[in-house]
């Protein structure tokens, strides 16, 4: 049976970066695929980085029960399908999982074995320079992240492993040497 390693940080901390660079290292694990109701940004792309479906749809699939967690922020529903972890880890395959501080709260309730890892920045002023720098939102959805990230910061106490990204090689470094741990490590 496979895990499931979650990760969650305020958006700006990193967090992207650090999980796409550990899928390239440690290649048996598989990236859960979230659903949303949210607009595709660049060169995102459908089944690979979100799953972009309707609210009905989304809405729909609430009422059926097929999510282990989801939420409504910014606007927009996202979400992670039951289907999809079950049938990697049944298969042997660990789960690695990116979603917010409350979801993934949600998932290590569900899945108590959940390995539940925090990235957070230095400090709000290092994550305010990061997301104007990356001018992907308007000065009102910036101001949104910011309390967002403030109120996710006091969640990190309940997560087994918190990686402060002052050094983007430090904390994937650091991040690899759980995954070692975490993954070789028998129930």
């Amino acid at each position: 049976m496979g895990k499931i390693i979650i990760f969650s940080a305020p958006s700006g901390s990193g967090k992207t970066t650090i999980v796409r660079s550990a899928l390239k290292k440690f290649p048996e694990l598989v990236f859960s695929i979230s659903a949303t109701t949210r607009e595709k940004r660049g060169v995102e792309k459908d089944g690979v980085d979100y799953f972009f479906i309707t609210e009905d749809e989304f809405k729909n699939k609430i009422e059926q029960n097929e999510f282990v967690e989801w939420e409504s922020f910014y606007g927009y529903y996202y979400g992670t399908l039951k289907s999809f972890i079950n049938s990697k880890m049944k298969n042997g395959k660990s789960v690695v999982l990116e979603v917010d501080v409350k979801g993934a709260l949600k998932i290590k309730k569900e899945y108590p074995d959940a390995v539940a890892i925090f990235i957070r920045p230095p400090s709000i002023e290092e994550l305010k320079r990061r997301l104007r720098d990356r001018k992907t939102e308007s000065d009102e959805d910036l101001q949104k992240r910011i309390q967002r990230a403030e109120m996710e910061i006091g969640y990190q106490k309940y997560f087994d492993y918190v990686v402060v990204n002052d050094d983007l090689e430090r904390a994937k470094k650091e991040v690899y040497e759980i995954l070692n741990k975490e993954l070789n490590t028998e129930d």
